[in-house]
């Protein structure tokens, strides 16, 4: 592989995946539980390395040396919408990532979760993350980042935590937010919604003139597509969205009322580009765009731990 290279965890349909290839990393491993994630990995990147598998029983060791360790750990253990069980909660994955930096010692950790995380409740769960960081070589550090500040149309809000071993750490900073704003939900859309000659697109369009309230992708337990909790619905309702469920195809030409969206327009809202086809029926697809951490914004912190490791690649992590 040419260039750093990277072994991803949690790896869900490849948001941040795609983000570490487009900011110029080469995967030499993606591990994810889920089948249907795993399937959309394989047919979008059929050269890509996928690990069905849990993490538990997953190994590092042979990918000692590699620059950088990234994923998107579980985030119900830190999520406002859950219980907040942080280390009680048999979803937490952060021992797991922490041993497997220990076993393959990359040049950088990139971990990507809930703004929940940064709640108060958690201030001894981040301190003992760091300290276990810390004791291996890394100097961390969390920072909350809005995707609609790196260009998608929606706000979502996301912690991301980042570990740079002592040698590099340096020469990283986080990304600065682009200047320019993000487009609107109609403007994102519109060529989809008119796709079928829908006689309402162009004043659909200057009705969905704000961006995005945060996709969820929802839980295996609970629900089907639908757009999220009644504030979310009134949110989307706002934009001219109905968001108490998807539609296969968007609106023909002569609906009238408020249209849904497709899985197609949810993931061009989460920053996926046209080509990235998901695999599953529409409750699996739509998970996997809900939960998936946009691409652009992974890019953005993945050019700047890029730049890090890139610098410093000489020097050996024992």
């Amino acid at each position: 592989m040419n260039g750093p290279t990277s072994v991803e965890i949690c790896s869900g349909a490849g948001g941040q995946a795609l983000g570490l290839e487009m900011a110029g990393f080469s995967h030499a491993a993606l591990v994810e539980i889920d089948p249907p994630a795993c399937a959309t990995l394989r047919a979008n990147r059929p050269e890509w390395q996928v690990f069905e598998a849990n993490l538990h029983g997953f190994s590092a060791r042979t990918y000692k040396g590699v620059d950088l360790l990234a994923g998107g750990v579980p985030c119900p253990p830190f999520s406002k919408a859950g219980k907040q069980l942080g280390a009680d909660d048999e979803r937490d994955l952060f021992p797991e990532a922490i041993r497997l930096v220990d076993e393959c010692r990359p040049r950088a950790v990139m971990l990507e979760n809930v703004r929940g995380l940064l709640d108060a409740v958690f201030d001894d769960y981040r301190n003992k993350v760091e300290k276990q960081l810390k004791k291996l070589g890394y100097i961390p550090g969390w920072r909350l980042l809005n995707a609609s500040d790196y260009g998608v149309s929606q706000l979502r809000p996301r912690v991301v935590f980042v570990a740079i071993h002592k040698d590099a750490a340096g020469q990283f900073s986080w990304p600065a937010p682009v200047s320019k704003q993000p487009p609107t939900v109609g403007e994102v859309l519109y060529d989809l919604m008119a796709e079928r000659g829908w006689r309402g697109a162009e004043k659909w369009r200057g009705r969905a003139n704000a961006i995005a309230p945060t996709l969820v992708g929802g839980s295996k337990k609970h629900g089907g597509p639908d757009l999220g909790p009644t504030r979310a619905k009134r949110a989307w309702a706002q934009l001219g969205v109905d968001g108490h469920g998807l539609w296969d195809a968007p609106p023909d030409k002569n609906f009238v009322g408020m249209p849904r969206l497709t899985t197609r327009m949810a993931a061009r809202l989460q920053g996926f580009p046209d080509e990235w086809h998901f695999i599953g029926k529409k409750t699996a697809a739509y998970r996997q765009i809900g939960n998936a951490f946009p691409p652009p914004v992974a890019k953005a912190v993945a050019e700047k731990i890029y730049q890090a490791v890139a610098v410093r690649r000489s020097f050996a992590i024992t």
